[in-house]
Order: C-alpha cells, then structure tokens, then sequence
C-alpha cells in the first residue's frame, strides 16, 4: 500500500531533520472512562462520519493487555501491544491477558515515535481502552528503541499498519482468539505521534487505508507522504504544542489546513513535543478527554460526544480548539 519511489536524500534529510528525539516517553497512568456502535473524495463537499447513530459507552472499563508477534514479509519484524475493554472493576493498571468484556469495539491503530515503543504511551492508550477501544500498536522495526534509528524507513511504515490491521481485525473470526466476535471491524481509526503522526497522515495521503474513518495525528506533520488527502472523508483530529520545539507548530498547522474533510485542531498553548502532550497530568487530561469524544464521535457515532468535544478542550483553559467538524 505504500509502493512509490522517494527522492531519497533530500526526503533522508528533512526527515531526520524534523523527527529526530520525537519519542515521549510519558508516564504509565491508567484510567479513563458496554458498548452499542450504532466521505467523500477530496474536491468533494466533505460528509460528517459515515457510521450509523449510536451511543458509545458511557462507563469506564477495566484494561487488559496482551502481545501480538507479526512479521510483513519475513523482514519487518512487528510485535504488537494490544489494549482492549476487559472485565473487572475499572481504574486500576492493565492486566495481562485480562478476559475481553462483553461487546463489539471500534479499532484504533497507534504508531509511537522515533527511538519509542507502544509502551511509552500508555497513559494515553489504556484511558482509550478504558473507554471502549481496542487499541493495536505496533513496534516498529527500524524506529522503535533499540533499533538502528533509520529515519527513512518512516515512509514504510503506512504499510506495516495496514499490514498489522489485517491482522488484528482478522481475530474477530479465528477460532479460539480471546478477541473474536469482539471487534467492530467496520469501525477503525488511526493515530500517531512525531513520526507516528507522518505514518497516520500518510495512511490518508500516499498509503491510503480505505477501512479508515478517522484519524488522531498527535505532533506530526507531512514531511515524506505528503498532503494529499485521498478517498472517503475521513475526520480528523490534530493535536500539536505551540512550544513544540522538534515538530514546529507551523508544519503541523501547514498539514491540517490541508485537510480536506471535517476536522479539528487542539492546539496546548505551552505544549511541547511530547512531555507537556503526554506526561503533564493537566495536558494529558484535556489531550485524552478530547481525543476520546472525537473518536466516540466518529467510531460510535455518537453526536453527543460531538457536542461535547469542545468542553474537553477548554477544560482547564490550556488548549484551544479550532473546530470545523
């Protein structure tokens, strides 16, 4: 899905220019709030979510976590950290191989950061959990720690996503998975941070996912795939600080004004590239509240939790948000 030629140097370099020390390494804090999940082509007038009306759960759940190993191609090793609802009481740390709780839930495929891994994102990933996703994020194999750090190989990464979708969303119907007839495989979103952000991005641009209906681009920008938002109108949400002082705020402003489709931009006035976005108890709040309105909006079609993206914006007067949903 992500077959063309870059022009490799000149991409190299504005790469590693723009992306290097994207990582957030933000501190683990679970918490968070049973499911009934109730575009067009750019140039197009754009259409609101195309998933019928429904009402997403309004509880919070308890986390389970379990690991994925995949493989694209023999050659891109992709172990995958999967957070999903589980049964229990709510609140507390995840829990490896917790029992999946009762219901079908929307798919969110997150991608970390240069020299990061699935796991320096928790505290953002199990309040999604906690609120009714199941959230696949793969480790990716030459940006995630530890490994050689080779910026270019973000352009692969699109692919690897969508590679890592096939797989997660084919549980819902393998015998004997603990996720089968659990996952709305309909309804899936894709989120990023840093270099994170340029895999989502690029998953609506050069490496379009059609079984995408929203995207959640936390500090990226287009360096490498682009702004040519293609197919069914898919909403986005960017989230980006303005002290940001690796991904500068002007880039990724640059790339959701390209955005063809509805869309909207939380902007953290003293947000920087990552710490202040994800590790400051305040902005992680207002980051995850927010994040998780818009995807109950465009995963469950839930209007009311359109309606109240704006108060988790505004909550704790740090943020602003540019709203053209």
């Amino acid at each position: 899905m992500f077959r063309r030629r870059i022009p490799v140097l000149l991409t190299a370099a504005l790469l590693a220019a723009g992306l290097v020390g994207c990582s957030a390494s933000p501190p683990a804090r679970p918490a968070a709030p049973s499911p009934t999940p109730a575009a067009s082509a750019p140039g197009a007038t754009p259409q609101a979510s195309r998933i019928p009306a429904g009402t997403a759960p309004t509880q919070a759940f308890a986390v389970g976590v379990r690991e994925l190993r995949l493989n694209r191609g023999g050659d891109r090793p992709l172990p995958v950290t999967l957070w999903y609802p589980a049964r229990g009481t709510a609140g507390g740390a995840a829990q490896r191989d917790a029992t999946v709780a009762a219901g079908r839930f929307p798919v969110v495929a997150f991608s970390h950061g240069l020299d990061g891994r699935p796991t320096d994102y928790r505290a953002l990933t199990t309040r999604w959990a906690a609120a009714g996703f199941v959230v696949a994020a793969p480790m990716f194999p030459h940006t995630g720690k530890g490994t050689d750090g080779s910026v270019l190989d973000v352009l692969n990464q699109p692919a690897d996503v969508s590679y890592v979708l096939d797989k997660v969303l084919a549980l819902d119907a393998k015998a004997g998975d603990p996720l089968r007839g659990r996952l709305a495989t309909d309804r899936v979103a894709a989120a990023g941070h840093s270099a994170g952000g340029v895999t989502t991005i690029g998953l609506f641009t050069t490496g379009r996912d059609e079984r995408l209906r929203a995207g959640v681009v936390l500090a990226g920008t287009g360096l490498g795939v682009g702004t040519a938002f293609a197919g069914a109108a898919a909403p986005q949400l960017f989230v980006h600080g303005r002290a940001d002082e690796v991904v500068d705020y002007a880039a990724g402003k640059a790339v959701y004004d390209a955005v063809p489709w509805p869309k909207a931009m939380l902007s953290l006035t003293r947000g920087d590239h990552g710490r202040a976005l994800l590790g400051d108890d305040t902005a992680l709040r207002v980051v995850s509240d927010t994040t998780i309105e818009f995807l109950r909006w465009t995963l469950y079609g839930d209007a009311a939790a359109r309606d109240r993206l704006p108060a988790s914006a505004a909550r704790g007067d740090i943020a602003t948000l540019d709203d053209r949903l």
